[in-house]
């Protein structure tokens, strides 16, 4: 099992190297241009400068997946709500890495001040993402039909959303 961690700078080429993968071969993303690493260590910056986390998982020295969540939009009534995202490289799946730096994601999320967070999956057919979020308790919400263009085929994308804490049943600060 792998170790999840906060991500350090030095994972960043790590980070971009599974994330252009995804760029490249998968519909999670709909990013078309893999970004470089130095926009990915911005985009990291970005999050933790929002006290937000972002994490690693980590197996016998190697970065095999990273995770991380963002404001939902940028309006201040949605400070409560973040969209996460997670990436493994390919030869991370099916040996739980995935819903263990979820399940940590959320864990953080919450200690970090947040009551729900937001999938944003690609590809009604990612059958993999859409599993791993229902297995940390990620109810789905809706899809939007044919919203994206990649791979010269209309993509949907699937919404789903994980109460934190006390949820909706509470103010914001109540414990």
């Amino acid at each position: 099992m792998p170790t999840i961690r906060p991500s350090r700078h030095s994972d960043v080429p790590a980070i971009t190297a599974i994330y252009t993968h995804q760029v490249l071969t998968g519909t999670g993303t709909f990013e078309i241009e893999p970004p470089i690493e130095t926009e990915m260590a911005q985009r990291r910056a970005d999050v933790l400068s929002k006290h937000l986390p972002y994490l690693v998982a980590e197996h016998e020295g190697r970065v095999v997946g990273f995770a991380y969540c963002n404001w939902f939009k940028p309006r201040p009534a949605y400070r409560f709500s973040a969209e996460d995202s997670i990436y493994l490289a390919e030869d991370a799946h099916g040996y739980g890495t995935g819903r263990a730096l979820l399940a940590e994601l959320a864990v953080q999320a919450e200690r970090a001040g947040l009551r729900k967070l937001i999938a944003v999956i690609g590809d009604s057919a990612n059958a993999s993402s859409i599993g791993v979020h229902r297995s940390v308790g990620f109810e789905p919400v809706g899809v939007l039909r044919s919203c994206g263009w990649k791979f010269e085929r209309w993509l949907d994308v699937v919404l789903m959303e994980k109460p934190l804490g006390l949820g909706d049943n509470h103010p914001p600060g109540a414990v």
